[in-house]
């Protein structure tokens, strides 16, 4: 008996490892080429409009889930650990370790980042007189955090904090919607499991195209809160965290996982059990 519990012990403590590990890789790739592409279109204007800077996120997303998915299982964000929980596709036994992996994931993306771009970063500082910790810092701040409305748009857009809320919360409900349509197994019209990550991907650029203008579309507590936190303690101080309120707790972390539990429970209460009695009936054409 009590080698059988040695065993067990073992063997738990070998999957809190590959989760931890897989959820780490993959949300440190998605970060850092996401993050990336938003640090090379505000220091050097890189990228063209908005659907080139989305469409590396679902590339990043697309390729973390492809090199992580049999480590973990590559769920990349706080939100969607927390909707598989309710859902009941995942033991909430597994909920720290996934998110411990996904916050340090991410820190670690920003941290790479930031050695990799910090005299460009200076530069731009300098040269459009930009004191850091300073309101107007937001400019250097959004390659990390995100602001609501997206600076890039902030004179045209007027956006309050539960619009930015809702935006965020809508956007993380359609990427949890799209993931459990794509990969639950009782729905025939899924793509094929090694097609899955492409689409995932797709619906997440689909996704910020739209949000973007609003919040900088982050939809995942993780991607937000960590570099955030690294901004303030690099120099940013609380130009990364201008809401006295905390606003955008509210608006990244709640919101996204307000979004997800939406999702779940739509896709477990209602969705699903459509889904099964279809599959049961005779004959598979629509009606």
């Amino acid at each position: 008996m009590w080698k059988m519990k040695i065993r067990d012990a073992n063997t738990y403590s070998s999957e809190k490892y590959s989760d931890f590990i897989g959820e780490f890789i993959g949300t440190f790739i998605l970060v850092f080429f996401g993050c990336g592409s938003v640090a090379v279109t505000v220091l050097f204007s890189s990228h063209n409009g908005l659907f080139q800077v989305a469409a590396i996120w679902g590339i990043g997303v697309a390729l973390a889930i492809y090199a992580t998915r049999h480590i973990s299982c590559a769920h990349l964000n706080p939100a969607v650990s927390v909707a598989m929980v309710v859902a009941q596709r995942m033991p909430v036994r597994k909920l720290p370790t996934y998110l411990a992996g996904q916050f340090f994931g991410a820190f670690m993306a920003a941290t790479v980042l930031y050695v990799l771009f910090s005299n460009s970063i200076l530069n731009f500082e300098m040269l459009h007189s930009i004191k850091r910790g300073d309101p107007e810092s937001v400019a250097t701040a959004m390659i990390f955090g995100e602001f609501y409305p997206n600076p890039g748009v902030a004179l045209i857009a007027h956006v309050t904090m539960w619009d930015a809320f809702l935006a965020e919360a809508i956007g993380t409900f359609a990427l949890v919607f799209f993931i459990f349509s794509l990969t639950e197994g009782c729905n025939v019209g899924r793509p094929d499991d090694l097609l899955a990550p492409l689409f995932i991907g797709s619906a997440l650029a689909l996704i910020i195209s739209i949000m973007a203008p609003l919040t900088q579309a982050g939809l995942n507590p993780a991607r937000d809160f960590s570099p955030r936190m690294f901004a303030y303690l690099t120099g940013w101080h609380h130009a990364a965290m201008p809401d006295n309120q905390y606003g955008f707790l509210i608006v990244y972390v709640v919101g996204p996982v307000c979004g997800a539990i939406l999702a779940a429970l739509l896709f477990r209460k209602i969705i699903e059990p459509i889904m099964l009695k279809k599959n049961g009936d005779t004959c598979c054409n629509c009606k």
